[in-house]
């Protein structure tokens, strides 16, 4: 078994460079369905929607007591164009992008960041602003640099300000097209370039919400329709999409939310040319999720309850532009057939019922693919988790390389047959004691990645190094990043890092003594 092992990484060895980015699949798509406030936030007394348009509308009888925003909360923006119409009567509006909040501090649906400002006057329609941060950048007709410092200094006129005032209709419709393409921002109105702003702070967002606003003061009513989105690719940075499960199977197990927020903030720490995303609870809403994605990685429920069952065009089409596709524990179990045929092209592999099991055991003595890019600084190690095993692979292990790979005990067998428990198939391998894969990788033909990961049902393994270390290599490794010699580094992180956004409270029997003297030796 070494020897078949050594041979499948030799093979994958000559296609280990980084890739090039896969090409991004971004249309513009309405975020707005013109009947309703669905996948939007806002307080209830100012937003509305009123013959197909979004209203936000401030009286004199009520006032707001701060500008108050209508978040988007299907998903973030990085890399994007928008489009929408727009019509104000009385004060000022403008639309928030790569957008932050501080609830605790400033109350509900308030925002600060970037903002695409107007009014229903004629000094601030088309500027850029940024809304409780930098204040005015960028005032229409400018083109402008921000330095390191924050600051902007025009460079050059892209068009005369009271020549572009009179393209903007004061009571009419007009359409607002704003582009933020890296540090670049591009906003136009009615098709004429009203700003055009690289900022250099170091300190600029890369990616956050998406906001309209109604501001305090005067009454005002604004109006927003046919608002749409669309992808940018985010070269030279690599996107990286998690996607969550709902809530499974109680405290410290399947701990999607805070496996997946763990994993960003060490990937955060560790690898600068990714920039992660999350969306939790299923499949995205936002329908634009994936359409700039670099790799996608999935921790979620599995079986009939597989997130990606009603999404196979979706997925099939990143896999066509050579997007990597990776998933964790319970993601790797879809039904055999037509999902499992996917499988096997997405990611090479997965767990079919009645013929992979799925118990508890320890895993000693792995076998780790050196010189593979993703067993890169991980050096072996003995865990106890829930490790699948007796996998279903390509025939022949077709571009599939195995990265972790132990002898199950005995007991692993000591269930009944049952459709994940044990088989036939499953208990003669054991008995022979064949080398059983937990990881692996894989490549299409079109050069697109894959891996798979049997464990992840106990979180605080999380915290440990070199089973952290393994995903993390994993997922630069299908975004197509280079990983680096000692494997993306992270951590160490303590008790109170395990402890955070789990998604229930601790059981009656929980041995939090046991668990921090585990979490604290390996945070060593």
């Amino acid at each position: 078994m070494t020897s078949l092992l050594t041979k499948l990484v030799l093979a994958t060895l000559a296609v280990t460079a980084a890739l090039p980015a896969a090409s991004p699949a971004g249309k513009f798509v309405p975020i707005f369905d013109g009947v309703s406030l669905k996948g939007w936030d806002g307080n209830p007394k100012l937003w509305t929607v009123e013959d197909g348009a979004i209203v936000g509308r401030t009286t004199a009888e009520d006032p707001i007591p701060h500008n108050s925003f209508l978040v988007w909360r299907q998903g973030v923006v990085d890399n994007f164009e928008l489009k929408l119409d727009f019509m104000i009567e009385g004060g000022n509006s403008g639309i928030q992008y790569r957008a932050f909040e501080k609830p605790r501090e400033w109350g509900p649906h308030v925002l600060g960041g970037l903002q695409a400002d107007f009014e229903a006057g004629e000094q601030h329609t088309g500027g850029l602003y940024g809304e409780r941060s930098r204040r005015i950048l960028a005032r229409r007709g400018q083109k402008v640099e921000i330095g390191a410092d924050g600051r902007p200094t025009e460079v050059g006129r892209v068009g005369d300000p009271v020549e572009l005032q009179k393209r903007i209709d004061l009571e009419g419709w007009n359409t607002f097209h704003v582009i933020a393409r890296g540090n670049h921002y591009i906003h136009k109105i009615n098709g004429h370039v009203m700003v055009d702003v690289i900022d250099n702070d170091p300190n600029a967002p890369v990616s956050g919400l998406l906001g309209l606003q109604v501001h305090r003061g005067p009454p005002m009513t604004v109006r927003f329709r046919n608002v749409q989105l669309k992808r940018l690719e985010l070269t030279p940075r690599r996107k990286v999409v998690f996607i969550g499960g709902v809530k499974s199977h109680g405290y410290g197990s399947h701990e999607h939310t805070a496996g997946i927020k763990l994993l960003i903030r060490a990937l955060g720490e560790c690898c600068s040319e990714i920039l992660s995303v999350a969306y939790f609870d299923g499949h995205p809403g936002d329908p634009t999720a994936l359409d700039n994605a670099d790799a996608v990685v999935l921790y979620s429920n599995g079986g009939l309850r597989h997130p990606w069952l009603g999404a196979t065009r979706q997925i099939d089409g990143l896999a066509a532009r050579r997007a990597g596709l990776g998933a964790i524990h319970f993601a790797v179990e879809v039904p055999e057939g037509e999902p499992g045929s996917k499988f096997l092209d997405w990611i090479g592999g997965y767990f079919e019922r009645w013929w992979s099991v799925n118990p508890h055991w320890t895993l000693r003595k792995p076998v780790l693919a050196k010189g593979h890019p993703v067993a890169n600084g991980v050096e072996p190690f003995e865990i106890h988790d829930e490790w699948y095993f007796h996998i279903r692979f390509r025939p022949g292990m077709d571009r599939v390389t195995p990265i972790l790979q132990a002898v199950p005990p005995k007991e692993t067998m000591s269930r009944p047959d049952g459709p994940a428990s044990g088989n036939p198939y499953a208990r003669a391998a054991v008995k022979r004691g064949e080398l059983q894969t937990t990881m692996w990788v894989s490549e299409r033909p079109n050069g697109g990645r894959g891996f798979g990961f049997t464990g992840g049902h106990v979180h605080w393994n999380w915290a440990h190094p070199g089973y952290r270390k393994l995903v993390l290599n994993a997922v630069a490794w299908i975004a197509g990043v280079e990983v680096p010699k000692d494997g993306m580094e992270s951590g160490p992180y303590s008790m109170d890092d395990m402890l955070a956004n789990q998604d229930y409270p601790p059981w009656g029997n929980y041995d939090r003594a046991e668990v921090e003297r585990m979490v604290a030796s390996w945070a060593k």
